[in-house]
Parts: C-alpha cells; sequence; structure tokens
C-alpha cells in the first residue's frame, strides 16, 4: 500500500473523531452560554428582590418616624396650649383682683363723701310696696353701720317692676345716671356663670377628660 492510500485511510479514521470533538465543544459552549445566563437571570431575580426588600425596611423606618414626629409634636402642641390656658387662667385672676382692689379703694372714697349719694329711688312690684316700705328702715340702719351715710329712700309710686318679675328691686341715683339692679332674675343671671359648671356636672355627671375648672 502507498503512502498516499496510507494517509487517506488515516483521514478517513479521524473524520470522525473530529466531528465529535467539535460536537462536544459546541455542546459545552452552549451550556455555558445556558448557565451564564440562568446565572444573570437569577441575579437580576435575586437582585430586585433584595432592593424590594430593603426599601421596605426603609419605608417602615421612615413610616415609624414620621409617626414619632407627629405623636411629639402633637404632645409639644398639647403642653403649650395648656400652659398658655394656665397663662390666661392667671392673668384673669390677677386682673379681677387688680378690679377687686380698685372697688375697695373706691368704695373707701365713695364712704367718706356724705354728699355723693344723699338720695335714692327704688323701683319694686307694686305688689310689694307696702313690703318695701317695712323693710327700707332697717336697710338704711345696716348701710348706715357699714358706710356711716345716711341715704334718702323714695320709693316709687308711679313706675313698677313687671308684674312678671319674680321680685327684688331696683335703685337709682343722681336722676338715673346711676342704676343697681338687685332682682332676682339680675342675681340669677349673676352668678350665673359661676353655678353652670356645678349645674352641669349636677345634671349630667363629671367629665373625666376635663382638666380645668372655671
Amino acid at each position: 500500500m502507498s503512502s498516499i492510500e496510507v494517509a487517506n485511510v488515516e483521514a478517513s479514521k479521524e473524520q470522525p473523531l473530529n466531528l465529535m470533538v467539535s460536537f462536544i465543544e459546541q455542546e459545552a459552549l452552549e451550556k455555558m452560554e445556558e448557565i451564564e445566563t440562568r446565572a444573570n437571570e437569577e441575579f437580576v431575580i435575586e437582585k430586585g428582590r433584595l432592593v424590594e426588600q430593603n426599601m421596605e425596611k426603609i419605608d417602615t423606618y421612615y413610616e415609624r418616624k414620621l409617626k414619632q414626629v407627629d405623636i411629639q409634636q402633637k404632645i409639644q402642641a398639647s403642653n403649650a396650649f395648656n400652659q398658655a390656658r394656665l397663662e390666661c387662667l392667671r392673668a384673669r385672676e390677677q386682673h379681677l383682683e387688680d378690679v377687686l382692689l380698685e372697688a375697695e379703694k373706691n368704695l373707701e372714697t365713695i364712704s367718706s363723701d356724705d354728699g355723693r349719694y344723699p338720695e335714692a329711688t327704688i323701683v319694686c312690684r307694686q305688689k310689694d310696696v307696702d313690703l318695701v316700705k317695712g323693710l327700707v328702715g332697717e336697710c338704711l340702719d345696716e348701710v348706715e353701720k357699714a358706710s356711716g351715710v345716711r341715704t334718702a329712700i323714695t320709693i316709687e309710686q308711679n313706675i313698677f317692676l313687671s308684674p312678671e318679675s319674680a321680685g327684688g328691686v331696683e335703685a337709682s341715683s343722681q336722676g338715673g345716671k346711676i342704676k343697681v339692679s338687685s332682682t332676682l332674675e339680675s342675681r340669677l343671671r349673676l352668678i350665673a356663670d359661676q353655678i353652670v359648671p356645678q349645674v352641669r356636672t349636677a345634671l349630667f355627671g363629671s367629665n373625666p377628660n376635663r382638666r380645668f375648672f372655671d
């Protein structure tokens, strides 16, 4: 057998082997690409999951922080309101005390002026005229003891309180420039602001949420 024939025989034997090697290499390359693609997909999925998970943690953290800030702001606002309310109450009490002190000084001045209110006129219900006449002398004695001033009282005979009035009197002096109402209705209105909280409590019970009492 010639050398050419031997070479052809060897070549025919190597051809299937080369094809097999090429097939294996191609299959390995495809497998590697498949693994790489799958790995990339899994990486993207895992990355997205981690990002979403951490975003949820961040949202939860800041949501909790915002709630804490909101609660703190409400507490501070409530404290500021309560402090302002207390300061307002203290200022009102101080103003009331100042007014009462000024009134006391004026009373001292009035009581020392014998000619300030020498005469006064009293109006009452028509049916109470006789009753008032009987009480005037005793009342004037008490006023004189307290102030040292004796006032002349005139009981109005032409003008009367409404028959629907519950009773009491209205006094005036200096031609009506100064008037004092001491009817039962006016006295009730005078104390209304003071007794309303007590009446409310008596009717409806105490309010557990109320922190201030006027």
